[in-house]
């Protein structure tokens, strides 16, 4: 029962990042939902770099924007556009 509750539980947070990234990585000045390509290049960084900061959006997009030079080059194009 508690392998189920913790397979159950990682499933959730990788849902709820995927959202965040969604949400996050904007393509225009409007705010469009990032492309897949944006949350591909974004997503190792935000577990290495801002995992405590998961699901929150905001608490994300401020805490990759302070490690801009420990961004791969993939997320730093991302937040350059």
């Amino acid at each position: 029962m508690k392998a189920g509750f913790v397979g159950s539980w990682a499933l959730a947070s990788r849902a709820n990042l995927a959202l965040a990234l969604t949400l996050f990585a904007t393509g225009s000045a409007l705010g469009a939902p990032g492309t897949p390509g944006q949350k591909k290049a974004c997503t190792p960084d935000v577990y290495r770099l801002c995992p405590g900061e998961i699901p929150n959006v905001r608490a994300i997009t401020a805490c990759l924007r302070r490690q801009k030079a420990s961004l791969s080059d993939a997320c730093r194009a991302v937040f350059e556009q």
